[in-house]
C-alpha cells in the first residue's frame, strides 16, 4: 500500500495490541499515528474493549505520550451496542454486567440501568465480577431479559501475557442460560454498521487495521473492506494459515505502510 492510497482511505486503528501492549505503547505505531496527523489522514480508534469511557480512553493514550488525541476519535463495542440495540428495540430497562465505559455508552443512548427485573442484559468485560454477580445475571436470562454481548474477544493482551476476554464470559452464561447472545462487536455486521454513521462515511473509504485475525481482520473481511494484519499483538504470520483468515495487507510495524 502506498501513500496514496493511505491519504484515499479513513483508518480504523484497533488499540490492545495494535497501539499498545498493556501499559506501553508500541513504538512503530506512535510513530504511525504521529504520521497521520502531520498528513491530515482521518483516522478512529475502533476497538472492542468495552470498559474504558471516552475519557478514560483518551487519557490512557494521552498518558502514553500520543499527542492530539480527541475522545470522539474512539469508537468502541459499547458505544456500537447501545446505539444498535437502541434502534431495533424498545426495551429500555438495562443491566449492565460492564465497567464504566459500557455504563456511560447505555445512559448516552437513554437506556434506564437497574439493579434487577432489566428487559435487556449487556455484557461487557467487568473485572470486578464474581460467581454471584454472574449467578444474578443468569437468573435474569432466565425470567426473560434479552441478551446481547458487546465483543466475542476470547482473550485480550495485557503486556507479555493475556487475559481471558468478554467472548469467554459470553460462552459461560450462554452455556448457563441456554440462550444465544446478539454479538455486536467486531468481527459482526452491527459494529460496521454503527461505525459508518458514527464516522459518517462509505465502505468504500474505509480501512481496517488490528493485530487480531478473528476480530479485526474477520470484520474486514466479512464487511468487504480492505484490512491491515500487523503482528505486534495477539496473532502471528503463521496464525494466518493455521486460522485461514488473511488480510489485505499484513506487516510486521505500521510504518511499513508509510515506506511501501
Amino acid at each position: 500500500m502506498n501513500i496514496m492510497n493511505l491519504k484515499n482511505k479513513t483508518l480504523f486503528i484497533d488499540l490492545d495490541g495494535t497501539v499498545y501492549r498493556g501499559k506501553h505503547r508500541i513504538e512503530s505505531a506512535y510513530q504511525f499515528i504521529c504520521y497521520l496527523q502531520q498528513e491530515q489522514i482521518p483516522f478512529y480508534f475502533l476497538t472492542n474493549n468495552a470498559k474504558r469511557t471516552h475519557k478514560q480512553n483518551a487519557d490512557k493514550l494521552r498518558n502514553m505520550g500520543y499527542e492530539n488525541i480527541d475522545e470522539k476519535q474512539f469508537f468502541t463495542s459499547a458505544m456500537a451496542a447501545a446505539s444498535y440495540v437502541f434502534k431495533h428495540s424498545d426495551k429500555r430497562k438495562a443491566f449492565c454486567l460492564g465497567e464504566s465505559g459500557l455504563r456511560e455508552a447505555l445512559i448516552e443512548s437513554g437506556y434506564k440501568l437497574c439493579e434487577d427485573h432489566a428487559e435487556i442484559i449487556f455484557v461487557g468485560l467487568d473485572s470486578y465480577a464474581d460467581y454471584h454477580l454472574y449467578s444474578k445475571v443468569y437468573q435474569m436470562l432466565q425470567q426473560g431479559a434479552d441478551f446481547v454481548g458487546t465483543n466475542p474477544d476470547r482473550r485480550i493482551p495485557d503486556g507479555d501475557k493475556y487475559q481471558i476476554g468478554n467472548g469467554a464470559i459470553i460462552k459461560m452464561l450462554e452455556y448457563a442460560s441456554e440462550k444465544k447472545c446478539l454479538m455486536i462487536g467486531k468481527p459482526n455486521r452491527p459494529m460496521f454498521e454503527e461505525l459508518l454513521e458514527y464516522a459518517n462515511i462509505k465502505k468504500e473509504e474505509c480501512l481496517i487495521v488490528g493485530d487480531n485475525l478473528e476480530t479485526d481482520i474477520t470484520f474486514g473481511n466479512l464487511n468487504g473492506v480492505d484490512t491491515v494484519f500487523v503482528t505486534t499483538g495477539v496473532h502471528t504470520k503463521v496464525d494466518q494459515e493455521t486460522l485461514q483468515i488473511h488480510a489485505t495487507y499484513c506487516v510486521d510495524s505500521l510504518m511499513e505502510l508509510v515506506k511501501t
